[in-house]
């Protein structure tokens, strides 16, 4: 199936020169060696070189360590154990510093603090940044008292006034740097001066009435030193809120807006986002959670000094950038926020209760926001870098010597030129058509790179349509009882089109092992498929790490990412039944019924496995070392087996396999165009028995009418031909002592015949 075409590539190789290197062990499987007759001193030094080799690329950790840091949750590990340190040497420098009233005091104040950090990473993670947040603070916690003390308001109007005072403050920053597009560190570091100064004159105004009046509402006393269930108010609020943002960030278009005008402001308006908007509004939600925070402090302390919210802007900008905040914008989350906030609050109690002085503690926050800054400047520009360089890691891939090929060879695989003539259909009218099949009524099927099921009418073939839209590449095909066409498609799953052409989602994800690092659920390179009799659908998914666009980087691997999944219509469950194979493609269900032939095309074999029966489990080659890369399998008429070969294995690129440095480079350096592949310009099907003898072969030696072949139907006498990088089916009429007439596939599976 998915072998990348190198027509026009400087480096293609041979397919019918023979190697000169000394020879390898003879090999039961690919990459299985077991010991040889008679060794030279020079082959027994290569292959104790070659035995490190592949010991070093299998085990040494090069792609888990990628796959790791790949994951988005590593970019949190860093803060959490920096969290996990603090706790430790403040439980080791402090005695009872963590008793129950220490936790519940750190929970009370981590609320009130954790609210403002939510605000500003909002504004962060969109690409902004507000260092008003400490003025805006002191403004919403007088309202606060304002109306609570002085005016003595209800209290649903004294929390619904203050958390407006905090909007019209964030919706002001909103505007301008939202709408008026001003630079958001610059606006916000004078609006901190306006908001403080306006504060100031406020104190001075009101602060002696309003500390002659006492609150007497037993909610507002609640509120800034109640609990429920153990827990401070300050800190069910904080989680109840951190809970709708992960809520909004991670599940909510909305949420995905603001992440995406953080990557790219451009990009987002091109897209269609409304990014003033969206940018405006979260200036007013950091207000909103700004002013919230500042009731709960002033519910709790009541005071109105001069130094509220001084300095609160380092403290809670120190707390969003240590938790992984990215200051570029486009990346965070609410987990992250609260690690940095407990992180920060920690620090500054644990000063305190060592008795630092206040210069001390602000030097620690300054200099933790430098080297948090930094570490996340540095860290994102060289993190992907350094993933790209181990994330790919090829490893030993050990193959014997491919047969000749050639035209003098008097094997079976000799080259002949059988294809040379065979029929054109719809040349120019698809495009990649992977897979083929026919219905009972003779129509002819096949998907297109385009996303489409395109349906070529009999008897002809003249008329083409699209008869199902699916959006991915369509590629393994196969009908059931009911004439439903089952569909692998890579990157989507499994699907299925009705005969009144109905698309239906039939799954995309299996079960998940317990000790992969890689998240195997999702289907990501669904491939080829057959339908067992009792409706059971067994399909072969490629890489459980790469998709369609990348699928070379997988065969360059030739790591075992592959795996055998099936489908059970009785309990809708999908099941994987064999994993760790080396990139599997076709799938035929073997004559028994409890067993099936799949390909491993990087493994250039074919193996059976049984899924059911007493040999359920076992897995055992049928053809091994075949001179190309084998692709789909489907049944032949006389209860054989034909198989397509993708492309052909040359000794450069066998070499090749055996050198995971050399690859490994060559994925790094050269452009993929540039990359050494597989010869695909030689078509080839063969024919097989289930015990694994070679019939015959049909070739294009010229490669002149169909160059590439990825899988054939045998139907009604004829031969029809697909290939991923054609543009045209081909179909070859089979002489008529090797054909049945009346076999039309469709109908031979289901127990019928035409």
């Amino acid at each position: 199936m998915n072998i990348q075409d190198n027509r026009g590539s400087m480096r293609r190789a041979s397919p019918t020169r023979q190697s000169d290197s000394l020879p390898l062990p003879t090999q039961i499987a690919p990459g299985r060696p077991f010991s040889a007759k008679y060794w030279t001193s020079a082959s027994l030094d290569k292959t104790m070189s070659e035995t490190l080799v592949k010991l070093r690329y299998r085990y040494w950790p090069d792609h888990i360590v990628g796959e790791i840091l790949s994951k988005r949750w590593t970019e949190t590990a860093i803060p959490v154990a920096v969290l996990i340190a603090v706790i430790w040497f403040l439980a080791q420098a402090i005695p009872g510093y963590f008793s129950g009233g220490q936790i519940i005091e750190t929970l009370r104040e981590g609320g009130e603090i954790g609210l403002i950090v939510l605000g500003l990473s909002l504004v962060i993670m969109v690409g902004g940044i507000d260092l008003s947040v400490g003025s805006m603070f002191a403004i919403c916690n007088f309202v606060a008292l304002l109306l609570i003390q002085l005016l003595d308001l209800p209290m649903g109007l004294v929390i619904v006034g203050t958390m407006a005072v905090g909007a019209l403050l964030g919706g002001f920053n909103g505007v301008l740097i939202g709408y008026l597009k001003l630079r958001a560190f610059l606006t916000t570091l004078i609006t901190l001066i306006i908001f403080r100064a306006i504060y100031d004159i406020l104190i001075l105004r009101y602060s002696t009435d309003i500390a002659a009046e006492l609150p007497h509402s037993a909610v507002w006393d609640f509120i800034g030193a109640g609990d429920a269930f153990g827990l401070p108010f300050a800190a069910i609020l904080l989680g109840f809120l951190a809970v709708g943002g992960h809520f909004f960030l991670s599940r909510l278009r909305h949420g995905w807006h603001v992440m995406a005008i953080g990557g790219s402001r451009r990009a987002a308006h091109n897209a269609g986002i409304a990014v003033r908007r969206t940018v405006a509004l979260t200036y007013v939600a950091s207000g909103v959670l700004t002013a919230m925070s500042a009731s709960l402090f002033a519910s709790r302390l009541g005071t109105l000094g001069g130094d509220v919210g001084q300095g609160l802007e380092v403290t809670v900008l120190t707390a969003a950038i240590l938790g992984g905040i990215s200051l570029g914008g486009g990346k965070g989350s609410v987990t992250k926020a609260l690690v940095g906030t407990f992180v920060v609050l920690l620090v500054t109690n644990g000063l305190t209760a060592l008795s630092a002085p206040g210069g001390l503690t602000k030097m620690v926050l300054a200099g933790t926001l430098l080297v948090a800054a930094t570490f996340d400047i540095r860290w994102n520009r060289n993190r992907q870098r350094f993933i790209n360089s181990v994330y790919v890691s090829p490893t030993y891939l050990a193959l014997p010597p491919s047969p000749a090929c050639g035209p003098d060879t008097g094997t079976v695989w000799q080259l002949n030129d059988k294809l040379r003539d065979v029929e054109v259909i719809g040349l120019g009218q698809v495009e990649g058509p992977e897979d083929i099949i026919l219905d009972s009524k003779d129509n002819l099927y096949c998907g297109s790179r385009f996303g489409d099921i395109m349906r070529f009418r009999a008897p002809d073939y003249k008329e083409v349509e699209v008869f199902a839209h699916i959006g991915g590449t369509p590629l393994g095909m196969a009908f059931d009882k009911d004439e439903n066409l089952y569909v692998c498609v890579a990157g989507m799953g499994l699907y299925r089109v009705t005969p009144s052409r109905e698309v239906q989602k039939v799954t995309d994800e299996t079960n998940r092992r317990w000790n992969s690092i890689v998240d195997d659920s999702r289907l990501r390179l669904a491939d080829d498929l057959d339908i067992a009799p009792d409706g059971r659908v067994f399909f072969s998914e490629a890489s459980i790490r790469y998709e369609m666009s990348s699928h070379m980087l997988d065969v360059l691997e030739a790591r075992g990412n592959g795996r055998i999944v099936c489908w059970d219509p009785a309990t809708n469950k999908t099941k994987t039944m064999l994993s760790g194979l080396h990139f599997p493609n076709g799938i035929s269900i073997a004559p028994d019924g409890q067993s099936l032939f799949f390909a491993l095309t990087t493994g250039c074999s074919v193996m059976r496995y049984w899924f059911d029966g007493p040999r359920k489990g076992q897995v055992a080659p049928v053809l091994e070392n075949l001179p190309g890369y084998p692709d789909n399998i489907n049944l032949a008429s006389d209860g054989n087996y034909w198989l397509a070969l993708v492309g052909l294995r040359s000794p450069t690129l066998d070499l090749a396999n055996r050198m995971p440095g050399f690859r490994k480079r060559m994925t790094r350096r050269l452009p993929v165009d540039e990359w050494m592949f597989p010869q695909i310009n030689n078509g080839c099907v063969l024919k097989f028995t289930p015990e694994g003898e070679i019939l015959e072969t049909l070739w294009d030696e010229h490669k002149l009418n169909h160059p590439m072949i990825t899988s054939m139907r045998e139907h009604k006498g004829s031969l029809f031909l697909g290939g991923l990088v054609n543009n045209r089916i081909g179909r070859y009429t089979l002489p008529k002592e090797q054909a049945d007439p009346g076999f039309v596939q469709y109908q031979h599976r289901w127990g019928t015949k035409a």
